[in-house]
C-alpha cells in the first residue's frame, strides 16, 4: 500500500541535508541506513551507500529510479538457488 498523496513521499530529512551540501561531480558516497526513503529528482547523479543489514551497497541514482525506494536497489538476501541433490547432479 502506498503512502497517502496528502502526505507526499517520505524522504529522510538528514539525507536531504547531506545532499544540499554536496555536488554530484564530487563523487562522494553518501552512507545511509534509510532504506524506505523515496528517490527524488534532486538525488539523480549521486552515489548512495545503502545498508543491507550487513554492509553498504553502492547505488548510483539515475533518472529511471525516481519514485522508487533506496532499499529496492540493495538486496538483503543472497539467492543461492533452488534444489537439493537433483540440482547438484544437473549442474555437473
Amino acid at each position: 500500500m502506498s503512502r497517502s498523496l496528502k502526505k507526499g513521499p517520505y524522504t529522510d530529512e538528514r539525507l536531504v541535508k547531506k545532499l544540499l551540501n554536496l555536488k554530484p561531480e564530487q563523487g562522494k558516497i553518501i552512507k545511509t541506513w534509510s532504506r524506505p526513503s523515496v528517490i527524488t529528482p534532486e538525488m539523480v547523479g549521486f552515489t548512495f551507500g545503502v545498508h543491507n543489514g550487513r554492509e553498504h551497497v553502492n547505488v548510483y541514482v539515475v533518472e529511471n529510479m525516481v519514485g522508487h525506494k533506496l532499499g529496492e536497489f540493495a538486496p538483503t538476501k543472497k539467492f543461492l538457488g533452488h534444489g537439493g541433490k537433483m540440482a547438484k547432479e544437473q549442474k555437473k
